[in-house]
């Protein structure tokens, strides 16, 4: 079974940058959308950033300027590059692919910002 795996999270202080990746275990055909979801403790699951398979993005309001979603399609890999970071960005993060029934889930990466 195919797995999505997510690093480049941590701790880092307001004003910081982190950096995360997502890649599939094994190979995936024909993945349209990627996108970037987040988790606060005692919040819903949000969208933070999306990414099309022509490259159309959309990102929430709050991340907007501070956050950019990018894919490699050779590598069915996405990025979400996070600058200025704030405090209330801290959440456990999780990268979805979307496929034409199916959707694949990341199993999470914590992401804490220090103030």
């Amino acid at each position: 079974q195919v797995q999505l795996v997510e690093s480049g999270g941590g701790l880092v202080q307001a004003g910081g940058s982190l950096r995360l990746s997502c890649a599939p275990s094994g190979r995936i055909l024909r993945i349209n959308a990627m996108g970037w979801y987040r988790q606060a403790p005692g919040k819903q699951r949000e969208l933070v950033a999306r990414i099309t398979s022509g490259g159309t993005t959309n990102y929430a309001d709050s991340v907007k300027g501070r956050f950019t979603i990018s894919r490699d399609n050779a590598k069915n890999t996405m990025y979400l590059e996070m600058n200025s970071l704030k405090p209330e960005d801290t959440a456990v993060y999780y990268c979805k692919m979307e496929l034409l029934h199916y959707n694949y889930w990341g199993q999470g990466t914590q992401v804490t910002v220090s103030s």
